[in-house]
C-alpha cells in the first residue's frame, strides 16, 4: 500500500491554488448527484450545443481520416484562417501570417505558453483586478511576480493609464488583458484600450491581449488589441473557440504574435502536449471559414445571453441595496455581497454569501476572492432563461435576509 504521506509537492506546484470556478462546478456536481436540485451559475460556460455546421465539419473530417497527428503548431489552413480573421483588423503595413499563429489546446494552454515562454524569475507582470483566477496562477508557474492592479468599481474595475503606471517599476515586464472581462463583463472602449497598449508600446512591455469572449458583447462590438494597437512588436493576442462558438469541450485555443516568440512557444509545446486534437482543429476551421452560418449562430446566442442579462438585472434591481455592475460584454453579473465592507480586514464576504446561497437556496456562484476581490461574487446567465431568472429571485431573497 502506497503511504500518502511520502507524497511532498515540488517547488514548482507547492503554492498553486485550484481553479475556483472549476471546484464550485465540482461541488455543484455533487450535489446534483446527491439529489440537490441546483442550479449552477458558477460555470464560465455557454448551456448552447455547438453549432450543427461545425458538428458536422468535424464528422466529415473524421471521416476524411483527420485523425493523425497534425504539425505542432496547427493545421496550416486553420492558422490561414486566424490570421485572415486577424487582418480584418489590424490594418498595419505587417500583415499577419500563418507563421505568427500557434493553436493549443484551449486558450488557457494558449495563455500559460506565453506565460512561461515570455516571463522568468525576477520579471513582474501587471494584472489588472479583477482577474480571471488563472492569470495569477499562470504567472506564479513561470515563476515571475504578479502584480495586481485593482481597478474602480465605478468604472466597473477597468483600469486607467495613471493606475498602470503607479504599479509599474523597473522590473514590469508584461501586463495582461482581458476585455471584455471575466469576471466584471465589463468592456474597454477603444479609447481607453488605445491609451493602455500605447503606454505599453512606450515602456517596451509586452501585452497579452486575453480576447476569448470578443465576440459576446452588447450595443456595441468590443475592439480587440488590434484595433488600437500602435504596434504589434511586443503584442500577443489570445483567443479561441470556446465561448463565442459554445465550443468549450473541443478545446481550441490560439496565440497571434511575433514569428519569433510563435517559433518559442511552438518548441515549448513540442514538449508539453504537442499539437491540439485533430478532428478540432477542423471543427474550429469551419467555425471560422463558414462564416455566414458562424454569424448566424453567435449572432443568436449572443442575443439570448443579452435578453438573460436584461431580465437578471431588472429582478436584482428590485433591491436597492445589491450593487450590481452593468456588463457590456461576457456572460456574468458581479455585485457586492452582503455586508461588504462592513466586517474586520480579510473577511470574505463573498465567500460567506456564495455558501449560503448553495447550501441554502441551491444556486452556485463563485466567490469574488477568486478574482482578488472578496467582498464580490460573479453570477454567470450562461444558463436557461427560466433558471437565470428564478437564481436572482433566490439571489434577492438570500441578500434581504443577510443584510
Amino acid at each position: 500500500m502506497t503511504d500518502a504521506s511520502a507524497f511532498t509537492p515540488s517547488a514548482n506546484v507547492a503554492q498553486l491554488k485550484e481553479s475556483a470556478t472549476i471546484a464550485v462546478s465540482q461541488r455543484a456536481k455533487a450535489l446534483r448527484a446527491a439529489g440537490r436540485e441546483i442550479i449552477d451559475l458558477g460555470a464560465g460556460e455557454p448551456d448552447f450545443d455547438t453549432p450543427a455546421f461545425i458538428k458536422v465539419a468535424a464528422q466529415k473530417a473524421i471521416d476524411a481520416g483527420a485523425t493523425k497527428y497534425t504539425a505542432v503548431d496547427g493545421i496550416l489552413p486553420l492558422r490561414q484562417a486566424i490570421a485572415a480573421e486577424a487582418n480584418r483588423r489590424w490594418q498595419g503595413a505587417d500583415k499577419v501570417t500563418a507563421a505568427e499563429v500557434v493553436v493549443s489546446t484551449g486558450s488557457k494552454q494558449s495563455l500559460f505558453n506565453a506565460c512561461f515562454t515570455l516571463f522568468g524569475p525576477g520579471d513582474e507582470v501587471l494584472v489588472p483586478t479583477p482577474a480571471w483566477v488563472s492569470y495569477l496562477e499562470m504567472v506564479a508557474l513561470a515563476r515571475a511576480t504578479a502584480v495586481p492592479v485593482m481597478g474602480n468599481p465605478e468604472r466597473g474595475f477597468k483600469v486607467t493609464v495613471a493606475m498602470l503606471e503607479s504599479a509599474a517599476t523597473p522590473r514590469t515586464k508584461g501586463l495582461m488583458l482581458n476585455s471584455p472581462s471575466n469576471p466584471t463583463g465589463s468592456v474597454y472602449s477603444p479609447e481607453e484600450l488605445r491609451a493602455i497598449l500605447t503606454l505599453a508600446h512606450e515602456r517596451g512591455w509586452w501585452v497579452l491581449s486575453d480576447e476569448i469572449y470578443l465576440r459576446i458583447a452588447y450595443g456595441s462590438p468590443a475592439s480587440s488589441a488590434l484595433d488600437v494597437a500602435p504596434s504589434r512588436e511586443r503584442l500577443v493576442v489570445v483567443n479561441g473557440v470556446a465561448k463565442a462558438y459554445a465550443m468549450t469541450g473541443w478545446r481550441i485555443g490560439w496565440t497571434i504574435s511575433s514569428p519569433q516568440l510563435a517559433a518559442a512557444m511552438t518548441a515549448f509545446q513540442s514538449h508539453t502536449t504537442s499539437n491540439a486534437a485533430t478532428v478540432s482543429q477542423h471543427a474550429a476551421l469551419a467555425a471560422l471559414s463558414m462564416r455566414t452560418e458562424a454569424d448566424a449562430a453567435v449572432t443568436s446566442m449572443v442575443a439570448q445571453f443579452e435578453a438573460r442579462r436584461d431580465a437578471a438585472l431588472a429582478i436584482l434591481r428590485t433591491e436597492p441595496r445589491i450593487h450590481v455592475l452593468d456588463p457590456k460584454g461576457a456572460f456574468y453579473l458581479y455585485l457586492r455581497a452582503p455586508g461588504a465592507g462592513k466586517s474586520a480586514s480579510g473577511s470574505d464576504a463573498g465567500g460567506a454569501f456564495a455558501t449560503h446561497l448553495l447550501e441554502k437556496a441551491n444556486v452556485a456562484i463563485v466567490p469574488g476572492a477568486a478574482f482578488g476581490t472578496p467582498d464580490w461574487v460573479r453570477v454567470s446567465y450562461a444558463a436557461e432563461q427560466a433558471q437565470v431568472e428564478e437564481a436572482m429571485r433566490r439571489l434577492v431573497a438570500a441578500f434581504r435576509e443577510l443584510a
